[in-house]
């Protein structure tokens, strides 16, 4: 179940909101083909992507009669998301759709006249990829994750299911820039809460084994996660090493949760994907991405696994459970 954002005090104390655009006039050109670049820094299967097109469906595209679809995915190298992004536009995609700030960046790199949507960056003005919100200017528009804004309520939310906490380690990839604003938005909501925070970067495979070994011995009885490609593409041995170490872990989304993670808190990311569906059928309706402002998220999910919470022998205080929009047990 998912909940809207004005429903509980949760959610409210984000103050997300979305900003309403008017419906494009231009009809569709008859016969026309369009084509759909995704840019993506994971590997298929995705749910994220059959959103979008499950979404067009409903707004009456179809598939090999009037809609081609170029997926790319980086597979968590996000060193291969320009050359993918060059690929795209070599091919002459009508709208690309990149998700998170290191996919958008290389959008934005690779074209400044095809029309880009992007979803889950964080701060799309910290990172460069629009002007303003209001007014995106250029070739790109689309939905911001609002991420740097809800660290503070990751750490809050995880200070209640461990009220000893003291120091709490931060486990993200440094080399993507939409992760470096998150991250330093966390220190800060951290110092508020009286917590100190360690920092472990990651961006590849072969970091995985001395950052679990920084985490082991660092003290920290509890964890954060930043979610980029990287760390989801490789939540599994994640979600695995923190339930080793019997530590307390929140995520940004519910796929580490799903493996087993304790607990996550963030935007309804499938939600964002069917919203950027609606900008893309707007584009092309006619519509150019200045005119269309940047969104934020109207929907966000808690989701807890009690039955995590029973093997590291926490008990998970019945007020959060009460407003979970899910609970594993």
């Amino acid at each position: 179940m998912t909940v809207t954002i004005g429903r509980r005090e949760l959610l409210a104390a984000l103050g997300g909101a979305a900003v309403a655009w008017p419906v494009a006039a231009r009809a569709q050109q008859a016969g026309k083909i369009w084509r759909l670049g995704l840019l993506q820094p994971g590997a298929p299967p995705e749910p994220l992507v059959d959103a979008i097109r499950a979404r067009l469906r409903e707004l009456g595209y179809v598939e090999g009669r009037d809609l081609t679809v170029e997926a790319r995915w980086a597979e968590g190298k996000l060193e291969r998301l320009d050359a993918l992004a060059a690929e795209l536009v070599s091919l002459n995609v009508d709208v690309i759709v990149a998700f998170t700030t290191p996919a958008a960046l290389a959008a934005r790199h690779a074209t400044n006249t095809i029309p880009i949507v992007f979803t889950a960056v964080g701060d799309p003005v910290g990172a460069g990829v629009v002007a303003s919100l209001a007014r995106p200017g250029g070739n790109a528009t689309g939905f911001s994750g609002l991420a740097t804004e809800m660290s503070g309520m990751r750490l809050d939310i995880l200070r209640k299911i461990v009220p000893a906490m003291s120091r709490v380690v931060m486990l993200w990839n440094d080399t993507n820039p939409g992760m470096v604003l998150r991250a330093n938005q966390a220190q800060d909501a951290a110092a508020k809460l009286g917590v100190s925070i360690q920092s472990v970067g990651v961006h590849d495979l072969v970091d995985f084994e001395p950052a679990f070994a920084a985490i082991a011995s660092g003290g920290a009885n509890a964890m954060l996660t930043l979610a980029d490609g990287v760390t989801v593409q490789h939540r599994k041995r994640i979600v695995d090493f923190a339930l080793r170490q019997r530590l307390p872990a929140i995520y940004e989304t519910r796929e580490f949760v799903q493996y087993g993670g304790l607990v996550s808190y963030g935007s309804d990311i499938l939600d964002t994907q069917r919203r950027a569906a609606g900008y893309v059928d707007q584009i092309f309706k006619g519509t150019k991405p200045a005119d269309l402002p940047v969104q934020q998220p109207t929907k966000f999910v808690l989701v807890l696994n009690l039955k995590t919470a029973k093997a590291l022998g926490i008990e998970v205080p019945p007020s959060l459970s009460a407003i979970a929009d899910e609970v594993i047990e």
